[in-house]
Formats: structure tokens, sequence, C-alpha cells
């Protein structure tokens, strides 16, 4: 299947370029930052403190100069995609394409329903057992999911609104709750004792490392906005600069957000999902502040935010989808633009159907709930998602020290091969963690079955996809 001849470029049509800096800066946050992965860590204990900064310094920074270096360069519709194909061939090129769409299909049901736990917390029914309830869960996942569909099929002319909205709605709660963090640690002894000894993360415990592919997978997505190359607005200095921009603001929310979060909530205590909410309405109180309203507003917001989310993860990989329809690897249909709006709407579509279908499949049978669900896909998520990025760095590896011009000193080189080195490890350690179960799992065989059974066989089928494309 490898192959290292040069693949022939994709003729992509004309798309209107309507993204510009502020667009970008929004759509990397909205495409990375969530606040449920604040909570997620909160709920592991102060240690996660120390692995978002090992993440961010061994993966997130990494991982923000590759996607620069190779957006700057190759400012192509397909990002990603295009990148593998042109450094190892089709074939991996496919690969690399095929699991960085598929794996969308899993995403939107994580971060939906995530979404529709927060929800009750608007309504004035968060911790009320409805956030369980499958007939409140399902209509509310599967209504926000297409919502956004439609949105972003009339074109990124209207649908870059709802991501930078979506941007907004999840970065203001997030700085309510860091100053609502700040105050406390000011005013009040921390709920959750910080010390040097719960600071160290135990690396020795796998089960508990389980978190730090969590928490590598919530700083991925800055190569979202690349693979929207051909829509950006002089895109070589655009993107990397809307990346530098970004990521600094995405660390500093997720390592203050956990920190408040702990400050504020014992963390045995803290919800997985909503705990960030928790927070919030904690801080109000201890700050004096009558505003109950706040806890809610940031829920609405952040629902928002969510929605957004969602808009900018249908945005991105249907273009993949779209250029890998152009190369006739998936049907010709995949690669029709809509003839008023421009936008690749049979990939958008393909994508939504496949992820309502799936969702709906992931909660059959006896005693399933939420929190299970949420798990295994999560899991089943990272080990497709992480393909991928081995890809991207294998790539940044690749152009840096093969194909790079003579004016590239040793010391360059050395510090490319660092930082490659780097997001590849952190990658494939992630993909390992991920296969762990969590702790107080009643059966971890069927919980690895189910993960690494269900991540092998979107690999097989499209490994079947690209051999029946190349017939």
């Amino acid at each position: 299947m490898a192959t290292l001849t040069a693949a022939p470029e994709t003729m992509v049509p004309a798309l209107p370029r309507t993204m510009g800096l502020r667009d970008l800066v929004l759509f990397n946050i909205v495409a990375v930052l969530s606040l449920r992965w604040v909570a997620t860590a909160a709920a592991a204990g102060p240690s996660s403190v120390s692995l978002w900064i090992l993440a961010a310094l061994f993966f997130f920074i990494p991982q923000g100069l590759a996607v620069s270096h190779l957006a700057g360069r190759y400012p192509n519709e397909g990002g990603i995609y295009y990148w593998t194909k042109r450094e190892f061939g089709e074939a991996h090129g496919f690969m690399c394409g095929w699991c960085y769409w598929v794996n969308n299909i899993l995403y939107y049901p994580n971060l939906l329903m995530s979404t529709a736990v927060v929800g009750t917390y608007v309504i004035g029914r968060g911790g009320s057992g409805m956030e369980s309830d499958w007939s409140y869960v399902l209509p509310a996942t599967l209504g926000a999911l297409w919502l956004a569909v439609g949105i972003n099929i009339v074109g990124l002319q209207t649908g870059r609104w709802l991501q930078n909205v979506g941007a907004l709605g999840i970065y203001i709660p997030g700085i309510l709750l860091v100053g609502l963090g700040g105050y406390a640690a000011l005013t009040l002894p921390p709920a959750t004792p910080m010390t040097l000894d719960t600071l160290i993360p135990d690396l020795t415990d796998w089960s508990s490392l389980n978190l730090w592919a969590s928490i590598a997978f919530a700083f991925a997505g800055l190569e979202l906005s690349a693979v929207l190359g051909d829509e950006v607005r002089n895109p070589k200095r655009t993107l990397p600069r809307s990346i530098l921009i970004a990521a600094p603001l995405i660390a500093f929310l997720y390592i203050a957000g956990t920190v408040s979060v702990l400050w504020l909530v014992p963390t045995g205590e803290v919800n997985i999902v909503s705990g960030f909410l928790q927070a919030i309405a904690v801080g109000t109180s201890d700050a004096g502040v009558t505003m109950a309203w706040l806890a809610s507003a940031a829920a609405a917001m952040y629902v928002i935010g969510n929605v957004g989310s969602v808009g900018a993860w249908l945005t991105g990989p249907a273009r993949v989808a779209f250029v890998i329809g152009l190369d006739r690897y998936f049907p010709p249909a995949f690669g029709r633009i809509h003839p008023k709006w421009k936008t690749p709407y049979v990939a958008i579509l393909t994508q939504a159907i496949l992820a309502s279908v799936f969702l709906l499949v992931s909660v059959l049978g006896h005693g399933t709930t939420v929190e299970k669900a949420y798990l295994i896909i999560l899991d089943t998520m990272l080990l497709v998602y992480f393909i991928p990025y081995i890809y991207l760095f294998l790539c940044y590896l690749n152009d840096r020290l093969r194909h790079a011009d003579g004016a590239v000193g040793g010391v360059a080189r050395a510090r490319s091969a660092l930082i490659g080195l780097a997001g590849l490890s952190l990658a494939l350690l992630a993909m390992i963690i991920a296969t762990v179960p969590p702790g107080g799992t009643s059966d971890p065989w069927l919980f690895r079955v189910k993960v690494i059974g269900g991540a092998g066989a979107f690999v097989v089928l499209g490994v079947v996809i690209y051999f029946r494309g190349r017939r």
C-alpha cells in the first residue's frame, strides 16, 4: 500500500475566499476549546494540571508549529489529506483523509451528548436525572446536529458566523470561570488541596493515565482550519498567524480553568461533563454575587458554543471528503458543490446522516447509559483520530528534513526533528493509553474489544474503500 511516488494534483473548483484572520482565530478556538475537558480533568484531581502542561509542551506546541509550517508552504484545500498525499502518495493520503473524516461520525455524538447534559442547566433541570434520560438526550442531540448542518450547507459566508458566535459562547463562560477562581484563590482556601504531591501525576498508573489521552485529544484541532485553504484570504500568511494568536488563548483557558474548578469544587464532587457550571455556581455564591442566573447564562452560551463547534467540525472534514471525492476514491458525488451556495453539500449531508445512525446504534443494548456510551465513543474516537496526527508529524519531519532547501542549517534541522518526534511520540502514547480502561470499569476486556474493535473496523473499511476506488 505504501508508495513514495508523486501524487497528481487535485483539480479543485474555484471556491469563494470568505475566511479572514478574525474568522480563523475564532474558528481555531471553537474547533479546539471545550469546557467539558476542564470538567473531565478537574474530576481526575490536581495531577491533571501537570498533565495539561505536559500535553501542551509535547503535543500542542509541536502541533501548532507543524501545522503552521505545512499550511504556510502548502495552503491547499484538504489540508492534512493534501499534505499526506503529497509526501507519501495517494494510498497514505486516502487513509489519512479517511480516518480524519470518519472520526467525526464518532465526534458529533460525543460532543452533543455533553451539550445535552449542559442544556438541562439552561432550563433549570440540571442534576435532576434528565441528563440520563434518552428520551431527552437523543432528540436534543439530533436537533443540534441538524441545525448546524443546515447553517453550514448555506456556505461559509453564513456558516462562519455560527463558528464565530460559538467561539465567544465557549470563551466567555471560560473567562467567567477563571475570574471566579481567581477571586476565590485570594479569599478562600481551596476546596481541593493542591500540594506538590497531589500535582505530580502517577505515571505508573496506566488506568489514571487514560486521562492523558483525553487531554491530548482536547488540544487537537489546530489543523482543521488548514483544510479550508482555498477558502481563506491570503492563506500563506493568514493560516499561520491565526494559529499563533489562538493557541495561547486556548492553553491558558484549559489550564487556568481546571485550577479554578479544583479551587471551587472538591474533586470528588466534580461532574465530568458539567463540572465547570458547578464551579461557576459555587463561585458566584462565594463571591456574594446575587446572580443565580449566571450559571444558566453560562450554560446557554456553552450550548451555543458547542453547536458552533459541531459546525466547524462539519465544515472542515467535509472539505476532506470533498477533495477525496474529486480524486474519485469516494463516489464522485462527494466532489459536487452546491450550485447556489458553493459548498460540498453531499459530503456534509453524508456525515450528518452517518453520525445520526451511529448515535442511534451506540445507545442500543441492555444497561446502556449516557456515561458508558460517552466513554466508549470517546476512546474509539481517540484511536481513529490520532492516526492522521501520526501522518501530520511524519509529513512535517519529511518536509523539514528531506525537502528543506540548503538555507536550513543543522540547528534548525535538529529543532525540527525535536518538534516532530515530540508530537509523534505523544500521539502514539495517547493511542496506547486510549486502550486502557478507566478505573472502575467492570469488564476491562469488553471495553478493549469495543474500543479497539470499533477503531479497527473503521480502518479496515477504509482499506476496502480505497482499493475499490483504485480499481
